[in-house]
């Protein structure tokens, strides 16, 4: 897998959470995993169509979800992860896999986008190909992980 794709990832990452008002948001590490992710507690899956096919993958805990949905909302306190902050963070991973397809078509690649897939719970995540890299994002003192699933067509 090509490193701009990932870049386009992180940097839409890093770019939209300030602009929520999360003011801490870093890239801690990028790692190559497996296909099979076990959630974190709250998933958002985005299928990718074009010059690229496969799929990210948004992955919080549940606190992590409510805080951004609650920064989403501005300040808004979120006590339960209810349909409000669930369709928050849909739109969060609408908004990252957007904004990372417009710095993919920059780069040449046209890329499009599904609806996002909002699942919550214990599971396992099953990503579009063998060969999956993990952006491992810290934002204040939490994790939120982007799986990054695509080959070239």
């Amino acid at each position: 897998m090509s490193n701009k794709y990932e870049e386009a990832f992180s940097n839409t990452f890093l770019n939209v959470m300030p602009q929520f008002g999360i003011e801490s948001v870093t890239l801690e590490r990028q790692t190559e995993c497996g296909s099979k992710i076990d959630a974190p507690g709250v998933v958002c899956i985005i299928g990718v169509t074009g010059d690229l096919h496969g799929n990210v993958i948004f992955a919080m805990t549940d606190e992590c979800a409510k805080m951004v949905a609650s920064s989403m909302m501005g300040g808004m306190p979120i006590l339960e992860f209810d349909e409000m902050a669930q369709s928050a963070i849909s739109e969060l991973g609408n908004m990252l896999a957007a904004g990372a397809c417009t710095y993919l078509e920059i780069m040449g690649i046209k890329a499009d986008i599904s609806t996002p897939t909002l699942m919550h719970g214990d599971f396992v995540v099953q990503a579009s190909f063998e060969q999956v890299t993990c952006l491992e994002m810290r934002i204040n003192d939490m994790h939120f992980y982007i799986y990054v699933s695509l080959e070239r067509k």
